[in-house]
């Protein structure tokens, strides 16, 4: 790049802050930028000039009016660099061409407004505008993968202008939708008939590229894109694209034989923007008349798509040439069978092969390594608390859901290593029978008997008779421990005491009565003290008649 080419890479640079800045003064410096930048310009000067009309023509703050004057004096330039092979026989510049396309896609309905709204209508313009789309329509299927992607978006862009669309309000043509609608049926330039049939074989082109490209994941993935806004804003071709990529299969490439990396890349690739295509169509119209196809359609890729990828030949792990765990087939079809009619010496654990005296050796070993309680009143979770680590020890397991604990008990039940499990159990046992050896203090019931029996002996009770008393403890040699065991089910759950335990309750006081309150509160009892001593009269009153009626009667 020479050094006058960067001095004006600058300065195209600082105009093109300013626009970006300032939209407004877009009319004043796109006149100027194009004749900079024009097909007779160096490689570097034309690839800025595609990028920033690509830029302009589809910025949103740029008004549609601005645009469509504005698109009149870029369709030499953007002509140049399409035709610059046919013209002066130089190599294309993809990157040139690509911005270019995407720029005519930007500006085919501007154009194509103006020549509607046109009276004689602009056949120059128009011819114009026809020459670059068959421009672009010749690399479509020729170019690069980054040149028929803007070729396929642009070919969309001309099936939605040429096909009839809504009219919002016929009064008001330049705020309705760019569309076939808007043409009438004599114009001298853009007779519709022919636009629209220009648009049905376009149409079945782009339709035809689903079929064609099985390989070409991006193209394929383009196509859709820009096939989702057809089948959204024209409703007279979405039946038809809907039939095709309902019948249109990503996963063919699957059945064709062994696949590389790429393959599988491209295969996901294509069956995931299907069934994102799909949903789209679904969650817009629920009530699409394709509805129930489109919902079992969408079913069938996903479950296609994992067969191929997880249960498929593709998705298992290759075989190992060699046995892993070091034995041959004989070898193993005899373990197999040994297997089959009961345990064989390599399924036991290695402490179901120890003898009696080594497994004593063993467990006697581990019941050492535990700690002892400590000293004074312990509580039932220091009697079965094995563990050394405080953590551990205050762990609250109720902290852990029930459902999970469920899932975890059984697996790890079965992973315990026998000779550590009976070693823990006999070292709770022994801990609990040393503390049922030790001397418990008297409870209620045996002070209660120790009373009676000093009561009877005081009495004068006869010394030869049987002091036997089936609640004493000396009657049953197992008495202390099941009394231990009773006293530990009466004992309230650790740490739930403080959370349980009810505080002193206190009423409040009275409120204090009125003057008023008090004379109410004295006639009350008043009438009920009186009102007592009336029916303690009527009562006497009755007796002393019934009485005075029986005298004469004796």
């Amino acid at each position: 790049m020479t050094q006058a080419a960067s001095s004006v890479l600058f300065q195209l640079d600082q105009a093109r802050n300013i626009v970006l800045t300032s939209p407004s003064v877009y009319p004043q410096v796109v006149p100027g930028v194009i004749g900079v930048v024009g097909g007779n310009a160096t490689l570097e000067l034309r690839r800025w000039g595609a990028d920033f009309l690509a830029e302009t023509f589809a910025s949103p703050v740029l008004p549609a009016e601005e645009k469509q004057k504005l698109s009149l004096a870029a369709l030499d330039t953007l002509r140049a660099y399409l035709n610059r092979k046919e013209e002066r026989g130089e190599e294309e510049d993809g990157q040139v061409i690509k911005s270019t396309v995407q720029c005519a896609a930007s500006v085919y309905p501007l154009v194509f407004r103006h020549t509607v709204a046109e009276k004689g209508g602009d056949a120059e313009s128009w011819a114009k505008m026809a020459t670059i789309k068959s421009a672009i329509l010749r690399r479509m299927d020729s170019a690069s993968a980054g040149v028929r992607i803007c070729c396929v978006k642009f070919v969309a862009r001309v099936v939605q202008v040429q096909t009839p669309g809504l009219i919002s309000d016929p009064r008001r043509p330049e705020q309705n939708e760019i569309s076939l609608a808007l043409v009438p049926r004599d114009h001298p330039v853009i007779p519709p008939s022919n636009l629209e049939a220009e648009a049905s074989g376009l149409l079945d082109r782009l339709l035809g590229v689903l079929q064609d490209n099985l390989t070409d994941a991006l193209v394929v993935t383009a196509t859709l894109n820009s096939l989702a806004t057809l089948v959204h804003r024209r409703a007279s071709v979405s039946n038809k694209v809907l039939t095709t990529i309902l019948n249109f299969n990503p996963l063919a490439l699957a059945g064709t034989g062994r696949m590389d990396g790429k393959d599988r890349v491209a295969i996901r690739s294509m069956a995931r923007t299907t069934i994102s295509f799909l949903l789209n169509v679904l969650k817009r119209n629920p009530q699409h008349p394709f509805a129930g196809r489109l919902q079992q359609r969408t079913e069938q890729l996903r479950r296609h798509l994992t067969e191929v990828f997880v249960e498929g030949r593709e998705g298992k792990r290759k075989e190992p040439d060699e046995p892993t765990d070091g034995l041959d087939d004989s070898k193993r079809r005899r373990i197999d069978t040994e297997a089959a009619h009961g345990a064989t010496p390599v399924q036991q654990h290695p402490y179901q092969q120890q003898t009696p005296q080594q497994q004593q050796q063993s467990q006697l070993s581990l019941q050492q390594s535990y700690p002892p309680l400590p000293p004074g009143p312990v509580t039932v979770a220091q009697l079965f608390t094995l563990s050394q680590d405080p953590n551990a020890a205050g762990f609250h397991v109720a902290s852990i859901p029930q459902q999970i604990v469920s899932q975890l008990v059984p697996p790890l039940l079965q992973s315990i290593d026998p000779q550590r499990f009976e070693g823990a159990i006999n070292a709770v046992r022994s801990r609990f029978l040393n503390l049922a050896s030790s001397q418990q203090p008297p409870s209620a019931l045996d002070a209660a008997h120790a009373a009676n029996g000093q009561m009877s002996s005081a009495v004068g009770g006869d010394d030869d008779e049987d002091d036997y008393d089936p609640s004493s403890p000396a009657a049953f040699p197992g008495s202390q421990e099941a009394q231990f065991l009773n006293q530990l089910d009466q004992m309230a759950p650790e740490g739930e005491d403080e959370a349980l335990a009810i505080g002193p309750f206190v009423l409040p006081p009275p409120p204090p009565l009125s003057e008023e309150e008090r004379r109410e509160y004295e006639v009350v009892a008043q009438e009920r003290i009186f009102s007592q001593l009336a029916k303690l009269d009527g009562v006497k009153s009755n007796r002393s008649s019934a009485t005075g009626n029986l005298v004469p009667g004796l």
